[in-house]
């Protein structure tokens, strides 16, 4: 790897939103730690695309992002393999119904857990490697972070905390290291819940009448890591105007 050649980790980054934000930083001329939890076949195909494209400039991670462990794991990764971390992109994170009256304490660290609480030490292990590249960190919040799903508390109650994360490490962090937030609204569907109807009166609210892509989130990410020196402290909603009706 050319000495000029920066590295960012993606958290989450075997599948979906993961997925489209690895490939479009990859394009950019970006290495790249890919970690991911349980889909070891998707994050190997992911890996081995870009290796094709690009030899020696992705890295597979395996990690639960609960573990103790993990952010010195992965910022570990990232040096054994390429020397050096120049950003992060705090994307992985849980997300199912906790309704008030059967909620459960587990479903709150989960939550809270991979939302809020990993990206908070995964940052705080990575600082001082993104401090000495000038680097930047983006976190993957979502618009409900200021205003809660109905039945989603616990995924609502740490989305919002991951936006004040965002902010508060913005000025721990200033002037080394930048970091901002990219808020999804209606980009993909879940993959489990939510019929027809639903979709339909989701895509009834955004006033641009249709969902985003995956794209639409990856190039804002990269936006934020790569051509926005004088940005930090912000969360961006990509959202096709949906949060201003919520």
């Amino acid at each position: 790897m050319q000495g000029s050649e920066r590295v960012v980790l993606v958290t989450g980054g075997a599948r979906r939103l993961g997925a489209a934000i690895v490939r479009h930083l990859h394009a950019r001329g970006l290495s790249v730690v890919l970690h991911y939890r349980a889909s070891a076949d998707d994050a190997r195909a992911l890996a081995a695309e870009l290796e094709a494209a690009r030899p020696r400039s992705a890295v597979l991670a395996q990690a639960d992002m609960l573990a103790p462990d993990t952010p010195r794991h992965l910022v570990d990764c990232a040096l054994k393999r390429f020397g050096r971390l120049d950003m992060l992109v705090n994307n992985a994170s849980s997300f199912y119904e906790t309704p008030l009256d059967a909620a459960t304490a587990a479903q709150w660290d989960d939550l809270i857990g991979t939302n809020l609480r990993a990206p908070f030490f995964l940052s705080q292990c990575a600082a001082p490697h993104l401090a000495a590249r000038q680097g930047a960190i983006v976190n993957i919040v979502d618009i409900y972070a200021g205003r809660p799903l109905k039945d989603y508390p616990i995924y609502s109650i740490a989305k919002a905390g991951l936006a004040m994360l965002t902010q508060s490490l913005a000025r721990e962090l200033a002037p080394a290291v930048r970091v901002n937030g990219v808020a999804p609204g209606a980009i993909l569907w879940p993959e489990a819940g939510g019929g027809e109807a639903e979709r339909a009166r989701v895509l009834a609210q955004i006033p641009l009448h249709r969902t985003g892509s995956p794209e639409d989130i990856a190039r804002t990410v990269a936006f934020l890591l790569l051509d926005a020196p004088y940005v930090t402290g912000q969360v961006v909603a990509v959202d096709g105007g949906r949060s201003t009706v919520l």
